[in-house]
């Protein structure tokens, strides 16, 4: 069993750090202090909660330039997002402490005379937060600051492979806590998956469970949570596409099948995996596009001129190339890149590439976009749903019918619809998630933050008298 965890940087190979790793017993006493700590933070006054948030967001603006500086040396993404990252959980602060004013019941009609009838919300609990290393900060933000205002407690396995990261983000946010006097609302817990993921998920302590990851992780923790009839909040494969009509602006496409397809070197669940363009724009957009990728600076992200980094690790490296070779396999052709660079580096990909290939239905989580023309808007829908993930999803068109339809039931099946936007750069103050093999959890935004908490029915009975409800009588 390792004692500690070593951090590379991805672009050098160089040790960045070393982390001890938390044993069974680090995790007992980790777990116990979320517990306790939970009777008494759920009792401070929701808006008294969410001013220590907004206090945490004033300390990650003070170290927004370093800790997005350890983001780009951790995790390999150029200087802007990792800057962005920081950014994203400055705006989650901000967000969450409104939100600590507004965490809203109902008031519901009785049927019986002199009842009144509402709703409220309670804080959950101890929340069990796992996360990937493609975002080694934000969306932990994106469930730790909501719960916190929700009354919850957080305990926090992160990535393996950005461990340095959480430890920073846990010491900023931490630091605050400490300062009211309140630690152990926010707790970190760095380990293997035996020790500490295993023990998360099936501990009775932590009634929700929040993890990002990929499907084959989704499909274990689901059924152990929900074993112990826990709760799950999934972010899991997502298999993105474009749909391209023949009146899109080409230009518009351009920017952002390039931000979409390459930024944080398709190492986001939300990147371009698939672009379907219609037959008529299709051979102009494919030449744009392929100029536009030879144009791209590969290189240390720390370098500002930098567009693209490397992948995480030498096994993303071997799995874009496997990817590329299936893709050939099955009758798919390389347009533009596909090779391996130095170290973790490679270059962007696009291939050309028929709606049933298998390959095309598999999350490459790497820069490779499939080209698929089309004929019809029916067509490209069907195509576009015709596979296992359901996480966001754009079209390109000037036509409002379109666009509608694209947006209607019968459209887009994924959690995230957009129209003449890429699918990547969601705002904070939208509900983030999708369907399908994405596991339908929601983060952040708009009302996600029920999901952090326990929905309690009430009724109050003021008459004096004892009415049934259904009209129903049972008297003596």
């Amino acid at each position: 069993m390792k004692t500690e965890i070593v951090s590379y940087n991805p672009a050098t190979g160089a040790e960045l750090g070393r982390v001890p790793l938390a044993s069974e017993q680090d995790y007992e006493r980790t777990a116990e202090l979320a517990s306790r700590t939970f009777e008494r933070w759920r009792m401070l006054p929701a808006p008294q909660r969410g001013e220590i948030v907004r206090e945490i967001g004033d300390e990650l603006r003070k170290a927004k330039g370093e800790l997005g500086r350890l983001v780009t040396l951790e995790a390999g993404k150029i200087i802007a997002e990792g800057q962005g990252e920081v950014q994203e959980m400055i705006d989650v602060a901000s967000f969450a402490a409104g939100l600590s004013r507004q965490l809203y019941g109902l008031t519901m009609p009785s049927e019986r005379p002199g009842h009144r009838m509402y709703e409220q919300w309670h804080p959950l609990g101890p929340v069990g937060v796992i996360t990937a290393f493609n975002f080694p900060a934000a969306v932990w933000a994106w469930n730790a600051l909501i719960a916190m205002v929700c009354g919850d407690t957080v305990i926090w396995k992160p990535s393996l492979k950005t461990p340095l990261c959480a430890v920073e983000v846990q010491r900023i946010c931490g630091g605050v806590l400490a300062r009211h006097g309140w630690e152990g609302v926010l707790n970190l817990a760095i380990g293997e998956d035996q020790v500490v993921g295993e023990r998360m998920i099936r501990d009775p302590r932590l009634p929700l469970i929040s993890a990002t990851g990929s499907v084959r992780m989704g499909k274990h923790i689901a059924p152990v949570v929900a074993a112990r009839l826990g709760r799950t909040l999934l972010e899991l494969g997502g298999n993105n596409g474009v749909i391209v009509m023949d009146d899109a602006a080409p230009d518009l496409v351009v920017r952002a099948v390039l931000f979409g397809a390459v930024g944080t070197a398709g190492q986001r669940c939300t990147s371009i995996r698939r672009l379907f363009l219609q037959r008529g724009c299709a051979a102009k957009i494919a030449e744009k596009l392929i100029a536009a990728y030879k144009q791209i600076r590969i290189g240390d992200p720390v370098d500002k001129a930098t567009l693209m980094g490397p992948l995480i690790d030498g096994e993303a490296v071997a799995n874009m190339m496997r990817g590329i070779e299936t893709i050939k396999a099955q009758g798919g052709e390389v347009l533009y890149g596909g090779r391996r660079l130095d170290g973790c580096f490679v270059e962007p990909t696009i291939v050309r590439s028929r709606a049933d290939m298998p390959v095309v239905k598999e999350e490459i989580f790497a820069p490779v976009l499939h080209v698929i023309e089309f004929d019809t808007l029916d067509q490209a829908i069907a195509w576009h749903n015709d596979v296992p993930q359901g996480l966001s999803s754009a079209i390109f068109t000037d036509s409002v019918k379109g666009a509608e339809f694209f947006l209607s039931a019968r459209g887009s099946d994924c959690g995230i619809a957009n129209v003449n936007i890429g699918t990547s750069g969601a705002e904070i103050g939208g509900a983030f998630g999708g369907e399908k093999e994405t596991g339908g959890g929601r983060e952040s935004g708009s009302d996600a933050w029920k999901a952090y908490m326990r929905r309690q029915t009430v009724t109050v009975n003021y008459s004096g008298q004892m009415p049934l409800a259904q009209g129903i009588r049972f008297d003596l």
